[in-house]
């Protein structure tokens, strides 16, 4: 990887930090593009001086991928949204983003998809996301797709946003208890993209589903937060009628879209190829979590202490 030049789509973003950082921690340097370049600016002290790089981009306009990508031996694509024009940004863009790669020669491509990604998902960016895998394939048959379950991290939109939620409510509203869930460490993540863009040969053509090694319920992860912050409160499962009428609100807690994913569980496929086979050891989301959901405490990360 020493001085290869890896351009990011999405790279200034939650998972993109950390896919530069370990990039540039194996020499390589990184271009960072997207839309909004202001939100980048943290990756340059993630590397040495003069490593990291950006570009504007939106991925659904093709002359800016062009752009972005002339030059590069890899391009790696995180771009993902959870409400909008998700055909847009998830199978045009891909497309986009795919075609470009193959004609500007780069040796290794990684695509990231979604585990729950189906042609036949019940929601559309379960849809989208299956399109995208095909139209990667069809322009760039080598590249790798990884599909992660729900990411975790100290920055994440998934562990805070409940933690959040419970620490101000009396009770805990769940909406699809039930549903089961692979949270996937960031960092973890961030090492199998690493890897399989240091190794096409090993890796390219193929897809992984990416999970972490604890399966546990929408109600069970926030049960988990509940005890973690010291908020230890009843859980109480939201109907599937009143979700729905949430789900109709503008700026409610939850949209159409992310309720019919909740149809289904998010958990890697039997059998599948993840996490180990991209030379990665999965950390539970038990291990790591505590460390960042003591600001949630009532009194922070000195709650539990005893006064001399």
């Amino acid at each position: 990887m020493k001085d290869s030049l890896v351009t990011i789509f999405g790279g200034g973003g939650f998972l993109g930090r950390q896919v530069a950082q370990a990039l540039m921690a194996r020499g390589a340097r990184v271009r960072i593009a997207q839309r909004d370049l202001a939100s980048a600016v943290k990756v340059k002290a993630l590397g040495n001086l003069g490593q990291s790089q950006f570009v504007a981009a939106d991925i659904r306009k093709p002359v800016t991928v062009e752009r972005a990508i002339h030059g590069s031996d890899i391009v790696i694509n995180l771009v993902g949204i959870l409400s909008g024009d998700f055909d847009g940004f998830h199978r045009d863009g891909a497309a986009n983003v795919a075609q470009a790669a193959k004609a500007a020669g780069v040796k290794a491509l990684v695509h990231i998809s979604a585990i729950g990604a189906d042609a036949d998902s019940p929601s559309a960016y379960g849809r989208s996301k299956a399109a995208g895998e095909e139209a990667v394939k069809a322009a760039f048959p080598g590249a790798t797709i990884v599909r992660p379950s729900i990411i975790f991290g100290l920055e994440d939109q998934f562990l805070n946003r409940f933690a959040q939620i419970i620490s101000a409510a009396p009770v805990i509203p769940v909406i699809g208890g039930a549903t089961k869930f692979q949270p996937v460490y960031v960092a973890d993540v961030a090492q199998a993209i690493a890897n399989a863009a240091e190794q096409p040969g090993v890796f390219g053509g193929k897809t992984f589903e990416v999970a972490g090694p604890q399966v546990m319920s929408m109600k069970e992860i926030n049960g988990w937060i509940a005890k973690a912050i010291g908020r230890d409160r009843p859980l109480v499962d939201v109907p599937h009628g009143f979700a729905s009428l949430l789900a109709l609100l503008p700026g409610g807690p939850i949209t159409r879209d992310q309720l019919a994913m909740l149809d289904r569980d998010n958990v890697a496929a039997p059998g599948s190829e993840g996490l180990a086979a991209l030379g990665v050891d999965a950390t539970p989301l038990t291990a790591v979590a505590g460390r960042w959901m003591v600001r949630y405490r009532r009194h922070g990360r000195f709650a539990g202490r005893v006064s001399a």
